[in-house]
């Protein structure tokens, strides 16, 4: 396998991290970005710099120039981007109608224009070189709405919209633009859950408050049962590096707890989806 140069956002903790290192481990150069390298994430950005092949870059993925600066520098050394990995992501949990305007547009801000941002800037170069590869972690809450929550799924839908159309645009081009598909993983992400901020909205909600008690608990037995270890996604970002261009599926169902379920559905709509492709002039587009 060729070296390639590979950008990871969200790298402090989780997916991100264990992706970081499982690439670099590869010998392909990785710049593992985070926010607040020298000051929340300082020790997680200086355990990262210490690994072979990995490179520390600040990058916050709602700043638009933090963004440009943070690309640009990667540039400037390498001269290209080969794989950019879409991981930063936040989540929101609770009663949909609690959240407010500003927190649905935080959601959309950090899980889709922050990936939007990084590819804007990746697919210049990619499509001049008719190569690349770009890995937008979504989640199989980015294909079905669960109660609870609501305003995260939005945010997921957005940016497998985002992605699922690319794929069929920029294949021609000699770059694939995938999905992939988490379910539920012990994360330090599950301890971040943002709540919306119009409190007052929850009063009318109360018979079912109980209901997010049994969330937790059935996700709590699905661990138990399943074990689901994040180096998965980690495996699964290494496996489509490795494969070769215009082989690599759409979407990559990871999950080892209820991920039959989303592969159903991406199979099921994925055969209806290619007729009415084909039935709007696209077939060529499928192959």
């Amino acid at each position: 396998m060729s070296k390639k140069v590979v950008l990871i956002t969200g790298t402090n903790s989780g997916f991100g991290w264990l992706t970081a290192q499982s690439v670099a481990a590869l010998g392909h150069k990785v710049y593992a970005t985070m926010r607040d390298t020298a000051s929340k994430n300082a020790a997680q950005a200086q355990a990262l710099s210490q690994v072979e092949n990995i490179t520390v870059v600040d990058l916050e993925v709602t700043d638009e120039a933090s963004v440009k600066k943070a690309f640009d520098s990667i540039i400037a050394i390498e001269g290209k981007v080969d794989v950019l990995v879409n991981n930063a992501g936040a989540s929101m949990f609770g009663v949909g109608e609690t959240s407010t305007a500003a927190d649905l547009q935080r959601m959309l801000d950090i899980n889709v224009i922050g990936p939007w941002r990084l590819m804007k800037l990746a697919l210049p170069g990619m499509r001049e070189r008719s190569e690349g590869l770009i890995i937008n972690v979504t989640s199989g809450f980015g294909r079905v709405s669960f109660p609870f929550f609501t305003m995260y799924c939005a945010s997921k839908f957005g940016l497998e919209g985002l992605c699922e159309g690319l794929y069929y645009e920029l294949r021609p081009l000699g770059v694939d633009a995938v999905i992939l598909e988490p379910g539920g993983f012990p994360t330090e992400m599950g301890s971040k859950v943002q709540t919306g901020a119009d409190t007052a909205v929850a009063e009318g909600y109360r018979a079912l408050e109980e209901y997010p008690g049994k969330i937790f608990a059935a996700i709590g037995q699905l661990f138990e049962t399943h074990k689901p270890d994040p180096q998965y996604i980690a495996d699964a970002v290494v496996k489509l590096i490795g494969m070769p261009k215009g082989e690599r599926p759409v979407r990559t169902v990871v999950d080892p707890t209820t991920g039959q379920f989303i592969s159903a559905i991406n199979e099921g709509t994925q055969i209806e989806f290619n007729k009415t492709m084909e039935a709007y002039g696209l077939r060529e587009l499928l192959a």
